[in-house]
């Protein structure tokens, strides 16, 4: 009887064992229902996430060619202050870039020493940009001896995203004793402005 009974307990034990083994076994994995659910709340996330990222990196790429081009203008500023010159800020489109050129006034556009703008090859110049056009679409802005410039070269420089038109980045020659603003684009028409069509201000 002991002996049947240590036989007994010990198929118990195995069955006890081998039932332990199996519940481990399942503990150890996922199920495919489980991974399947992972993936489309993963896929859910990145599907609303990624515009609005994109639209982040857009935004930020803008603003550093905007950055770039302000510190253009003020190079060109100081020159004309420190030379007792006119000088001439120009920028263009080359290649599906942004380039810009600081020069004396009595130096053609063409050719000045055309820098070009890095990461821009998704930034064009919209046509909210009221610079005056040369002949060959340089854009520019003149500045006299004193760092000064004329009325009738006030306006502005505006970036747009070619992927995202409504991403917009400015740098604005507001006063003819060559004050600057840097802005971006609004939710609504420049009030100021005769034909509601400019964003930047």
């Amino acid at each position: 009887m002991l002996i049947k009974g240590a036989l007994l307990s010990k198929k118990t034990l195995k069955n006890s064992e081998l039932k332990m083994a199996t519940v481990h076994r399942r503990e150890k994995g996922f199920t495919l229902l489980e991974v399947l659910i992972v993936v489309s709340i993963i896929g859910l996330i990145a599907a609303i996430a990624a515009p609005t990222w994109f639209s982040f990196l857009e935004a930020r790429r803008l603003s550093a060619v905007r950055d770039k081009l302000y510190v253009g203008m003020r190079d060109a500023q100081v020159k004309a202050q420190i030379q007792s010159a006119h000088w001439q800020f120009s920028v263009r489109e080359s290649n599906g870039r942004i380039e810009w050129a600081t020069h004396p006034e009595s130096v053609d556009a063409q050719l000045a020493q055309w820098q070009k703008v890095e990461d821009s090859q998704s930034v064009q110049l919209d046509a909210e940009t009221t610079f005056d056009k040369t002949s060959d679409d340089v854009r520019y802005i003149i500045f006299n001896d004193d760092g000064n410039t004329e009325l009738r070269y006030l306006g502005r420089i505006t970036l747009s995203a070619k992927n995202a038109p409504s991403i917009k980045r400015c740098v604005i020659a507001s006063t003819i004793i060559g004050a600057f603003r840097k802005s971006k684009e609004q939710a609504t028409p420049d009030p100021d402005y005769r034909r509601k069509d400019r964003f930047c201000y």
